[in-house]
C-alpha cells in the first residue's frame, strides 16, 4: 500500500515546488506513474481473501478494482483541467492540483481501510476537497448553493452511520473487516434494530445516490469544474456502493424485509431519472441524471444479496466510472469551445470536429450498455439476479434500459448531428491533449471486454 500512498503524498510538495512552466507536465507524469504502479494490485486480485496486508490497510477482490480506478483517475483529472485553469494565478493552480491529490489520498485510505471507523473518517474527509472544488472553482454563481446541498445531504445521511458503527463496536467488540463477517450473527428483532439497520445503510444510499435523496447530485455536477464532475461521477458515488457491500454482510436477518422500500425506490428511480434525461436541455445535467439511473441498478443488485447481484454491481460501478467520466470530459471540451452547456446552442459539431464525434459515439454506446461493453455485463447480471428474485422487476429494468438507449442516442444526435447553428463561426481545433484524455478513458473500458475477471470481485 505504501508504494502508492507515499508517492501520492509526495505529489503535494511536488505541486508546490515545481517551477511554474513545468507544473502540469511534472504532476501529470508523476500521477501517471502512480496509476501504472497501482495496476500491480490487480495481479493478486483473484486469489481468495485479502492481499497486500499492512497494519491498517489491505486490498481484496472487492476494493482492488475501485482502488485502481481511483489511481487511474488522478492523471486524467490533471489532463482535463489544464485548459480550464490556465488563466488562473499559478498559486491557485498549485492549490487545485493539491486538492485533487488530497482527494486521491483520502479515497485510497477509504477503499483500503480494514477498520470501519477508519473507512468512515475517510468517507467523510472526501467531502472537504470536493466541497472546496465545487464552491471555489465552479463556473456559475449557483455553485455555493450546490455546495450547501452537497454538504448537508451527505452529512445528514452519514451522522447516523457513526452512531450505528459505535453500537456495533459495543455489541461485537470489533469493527475490523477481517473479523466482522465471522462474528456471531446479530439477533435483530426490535424496532431499535430496524432503526440501526436504516442508519447503517442511509449514508451510503445518499452517497449513491438513491432516487429520492438524489437532489444534491445534479446540482453538484452541473456547478463543479471538470475535475470535480469527473471524480464525483467516477469514484465518490462508488464509495456508497462499496460501503453498502461491506456493511450488508452484517445486517443479514433484517435485510430480507427491510430492503423492499429501498429496492422499489432504486428501480423506480431507474425509470424516473432516465425519463428526466429525455427532457434535459443542459448537457452536464443529463449526464448527471444518467448516473443516478445507473446507480439505482447498482443499489438493486447489492440489496438482493446474491453473488450475481454483487458481481454485477461491482462491474457496473467500474464501467460506469470510466464511461460517465469520459462523457463529462466530452461535455467539457464542448463547453470550453462554445461556452454553453445548452444542447440546442452547440449542435452539429461532427462537421467541425469529426474525431471528437468518434469519441462521443464510443462513450454514448458504452453509456447505453451496448454489447460487448462491461456496462452490459454488469447490467445483465443485475437484471438477471433481480428477475430471479421477482419477475415483476423485468418491467422496470427493461423499461429503464429502453429509455437509457433513447436518451443516450438523443444526446449523441443533439450534440453531433444536424445543421451547425449560425452563431458558431470559429472553434478551436481539438488538441492531442483531449484525444489522449479520451483514449485513456475508453481504452481501459474496451480492454476490460477481453479480461472482465479483473473486476468480477469475489465470485471469480
Amino acid at each position: 500500500m505504501l508504494k502508492i500512498l507515499i508517492p501520492t503524498l509526495m505529489l503535494i510538495p511536488t505541486a508546490w515546488l515545481t517551477p511554474a512552466k513545468w507544473l502540469w507536465p511534472t504532476t501529470l507524469a508523476h500521477s501517471m506513474l502512480i496509476a501504472l504502479i497501482s495496476l500491480s494490485w490487480l495481479k493478486h486480485a483473484m486469489e481468495t481473501g485479502w492481499t497486500t496486508l499492512s497494519l491498517f490497510m489491505a486490498t481484496d477482490p472487492l476494493s482492488t478494482p475501485l482502488l485502481v480506478l481511483t489511481c487511474w483517475l488522478l492523471p486524467l483529472m490533471i489532463l482535463a483541467s489544464q485548459n480550464h485553469t490556465a488563466t488562473e494565478p499559478i498559486n491557485r493552480q498549485r492549490m487545485y492540483i493539491s486538492l485533487l491529490t488530497s482527494l486521491q489520498i483520502f479515497l485510497i485510505l477509504a477503499f483500503g481501510a480494514t477498520e470501519m471507523i477508519m473507512f468512515y473518517i475517510m468517507f467523510e474527509a472526501t467531502l472537504i476537497p470536493t466541497l472546496i472544488l465545487i464552491t471555489r472553482w465552479g463556473n456559475q454563481t449557483e455553485r455555493l448553493n450546490a455546495g450547501v446541498y452537497f454538504l448537508f445531504y451527505t452529512l445528514a445521511g452519514s451522522l447516523p452511520l457513526l452512531v450505528a458503527l459505535l453500537l456495533l463496536q459495543n455489541y461485537t467488540g470489533t469493527l475490523s473487516l477481517f473479523t466482522l463477517p465471522f462474528s456471531s450473527p446479530l439477533h435483530l428483532s426490535s424496532y431499535a434494530d430496524k432503526l440501526w439497520w436504516t442508519a447503517c445503510l442511509l449514508a451510503f444510499l445518499v452517497k449513491m445516490p438513491l432516487y429520492g435523496v438524489h437532489l444534491w447530485l445534479p446540482k453538484a455536477h452541473v456547478e463543479a469544474p471538470i475535475a470535480g464532475s469527473m471524480v464525483l461521477a467516477a469514484v465518490l458515488l462508488k464509495l456508497g456502493g462499496y460501503g453498502m457491500m461491506r456493511m450488508i454482510v452484517m445486517l443479514d436477518p433484517l435485510t430480507k424485509n427491510l430492503s423492499y422500500p429501498f429496492l422499489i425506490f432504486a428501480l423506480w428511480g431507474v425509470i424516473m431519472t432516465s425519463s428526466i434525461c429525455l427532457r434535459q436541455t443542459d448537457l452536464k445535467s443529463l449526464i448527471a441524471y444518467s448516473s443516478v439511473s445507473h446507480m439505482g441498478l447498482v443499489v438493486g443488485g447489492i440489496l438482493i444479496q446474491t453473488p450475481w447481484g454483487f458481481t454485477g454491481a461491482l462491474i457496473l460501478m467500474i464501467a460506469h466510472g470510466l464511461t460517465s467520466s469520459a462523457l463529462f470530459c466530452l461535455a467539457n471540451t464542448n463547453y470550453e469551445r462554445t461556452h454553453s452547456r445548452t444542447m440546442l446552442l452547440a449542435r452539429g459539431l461532427q462537421i467541425i470536429l469529426p474525431l471528437m464525434t468518434t469519441w462521443w459515439f464510443i462513450a454514448s454506446l458504452a453509456n447505453l450498455a451496448l454489447p460487448p461493453f462491461p456496462n452490459l455485463m454488469g447490467e445483465l447480471m443485475i437484471i438477471t439476479s433481480l428477475f430471479n428474485w421477482s419477475w415483476w422487476t423485468i418491467v422496470l429494468t427493461g423499461g429503464g434500459t429502453l429509455i437509457t438507449a433513447s436518451y443516450s442516442l438523443y444526446m449523441f444526435l443533439m450534440t453531433q448531428r444536424g445543421p451547425l447553428p449560425s452563431h458558431i463561426l470559429g472553434l478551436n481545433p481539438s488538441h492531442s491533449r483531449e484525444h489522449l484524455l479520451m483514449t485513456l478513458h475508453l481504452l481501459p473500458l474496451l480492454l476490460l471486454i477481453l479480461k472482465p475477471e479483473l473486476i468480477w470481485g469475489w465470485t471469480g
